[in-house]
């Protein structure tokens, strides 16, 4: 180090552009690192300490001036995609837990690399499935106690999103879960990810982008007024060009980005944002059936995106790469496909339908798409703002179930519906079954429903179990 220490300029020349960093400043990304001399010697020597001389000189110098993309990983590094810093000294991305560079050694592949996250529920080694999503996240802020938007004078504030929650969700389960989305780099975008972060969720693939790359470069923003007794909850949505609706998804390589999972998540929120990523979920679910990866998606229609015929319209053309559906709308499911006059099959069906109702819509998607392996959706009584019972309705291998009822008080009813989906998939990744699959899914939005918060939190499978067997003792 101190043969190489006097090589390096108290200023980085003009020509290395606008990206080009005082030296001992940090990149850019929150590291915790004491400058960039440390990161460059990190880089260097643990490419190529022989030659840390040469990649000093050619290398590091590139990879600290130009303004690159930044993915943050979940550690205190990044990984830059682009020109620079040479693809042979870039940090390898992970797959399957062990770095490329790792498997070429292997007698180190046990030892974690910088790339690797660490959740201290799986412990270092992974074998089970792994469950990747994607979507928005965004700023919640809320009034406290019950208060009104228009009478408040502060804000809690957390971080929420469908496809986020039951990232976090399965994560605080186990369950190796990666999210994927863009946010500005910017301390809220950070922040955003920081939360994920402390749920045990993946961040690796994760963008934070420039004004450069997202013009108004801001993260998406909702405000809840929770509701009381009578009183419903309220939500206003500020989350127009947020970050993700701006992003160049085309410069995205997502073979790459699915290569190792298991299972892919997504819903009819993040294609109603903006086209780009309408084009982003087509594609995903495409690649994701060319890998071979198991797929879930919630048409989850939010009517203040886009209106019920466009979201029919795009969710009906995802129906062919899907295995698993959660929802019975918005999709198409027209009695004549010549003659759209006759009618949808779902027309007239109760919000809260019977056992035979559920049914035979069941049976008109499943004969219309037979890719799907299972169909789940929940059904709500609300007796007031304060009071729900929830229950639900699966089709799964060749036969219909009709899950328990379960009654509750509410504490904050957002993401309840993303607790059920997040309940479903652990349990058909843990093989349970089918009545349990159910039962298991909705005491999993029950539960929910007792937490402050976008997500379901529960971090002990077994809590979940109690309240879906029924049992409400003390645990001591």
């Amino acid at each position: 180090q101190r043969q190489v220490e006097g090589r390096f300029p108290s200023k980085c020349p003009e020509k290395w552009g606008p990206g080009a960093k005082r030296w001992g400043e940090t990149v850019g990304f929150g590291s915790h690192l004491r400058g960039n001399y440390r990161t460059a010697c990190r880089y260097a020597f643990r490419h190529n300490p022989q030659k840390s001389h040469q990649i000093f000189s050619r290398s590091v110098f590139l990879f600290l001036a130009n303004p690159l993309r930044k993915h943050y990983n979940g550690y205190n590094d990044v990984r830059h995609v682009g020109s620079g810093c040479p693809a042979e000294h870039q940090t390898p991305r992970l797959k399957n837990g062990i770095g490329e560079a790792a498997a070429q050694m292997p007698e180190k592949s046990n030892r974690r690399t910088v790339m690797e996250h660490f959740n201290p529920i799986l412990g270092y080694e992974t074998t089970g499935p792994k469950f990747i999503t994607c979507g928005e996240i965004m700023l919640r802020l809320t009034p406290p106690n019950y208060e009104k938007l228009r009478m408040a004078t502060n804000f809690e504030a957390s971080y929420g999103g469908s496809e986020a929650n039951i990232a976090l969700a399965l994560a605080n389960l186990g369950v190796d879960s990666t999210f994927f989305s863009v946010v500005p780099n910017n301390s809220l975008g950070k922040s955003a990810v920081r939360w994920l972060r402390s749920n045990d969720v993946h961040c690796t693939p994760m963008i934070l982008t420039e004004p450069d790359e997202t013009p108004s470069n801001r993260l998406g923003t909702y405000y809840l007024e929770t509701g009381y007794g009578i009183r419903p909850s309220k939500v206003i949505y500020d989350r127009k060009h947020s970050a993700i609706t701006e992003y160049d998804f085309s410069q995205v390589d997502l073979d790459e980005l699915l290569e190792g999972f298991d299972w892919l998540h997504l819903s009819g929120i993040t294609p109603a944002l903006a086209p780009n990523c309408r084009g982003l979920i087509i594609d995903m679910l495409k690649e994701a059936k060319k890998k071979g990866l198991t797929v879930s998606f919630d048409g989850n229609f939010r009517s203040t995106l886009w209106t019920w015929d466009e979201a029919r319209d795009f969710c009906t053309e995802c129906l062919p790469y899907v295995d698993v559906l959660l929802g019975i709308e918005p999709y198409h499911l027209w009695k004549d496909e010549n003659d759209h006059s006759k009618g949808d099959w779902k027309d007239g069906v109760p919000l809260q339908p019977s056992y035979e109702q559920q049914d035979e819509i069941f049976q008109h998607f499943i004969e219309r798409y037979p890719s799907l392996k299972c169909i789940a959706r929940h059904v709500r009584y609300a007796h007031s703002g304060s009071e729900n019972s929830l229950k639900a309705f699966m089709w799964y291998d060749g036969h219909t179930f009709e899950s328990k009822l379960f009654t509750f008080n509410i504490l904050d009813r957002v993401g309840g519906g993303d607790a059920f989906a997040s309940g479903l998939i652990y349990a058909m990744l843990h093989n349970y079954k089918a009545m349990d699959m159910i039962n298991f899914a909705v005491a999993s939005s029950a539960i929910k429903h007792t937490i402050h918060g976008d997500a379901n939190i529960t971090d002990d499978v077994s809590s979940i179990r109690n309240l879906m067997n029924m049992n409400y003792d003390i645990k001591r």
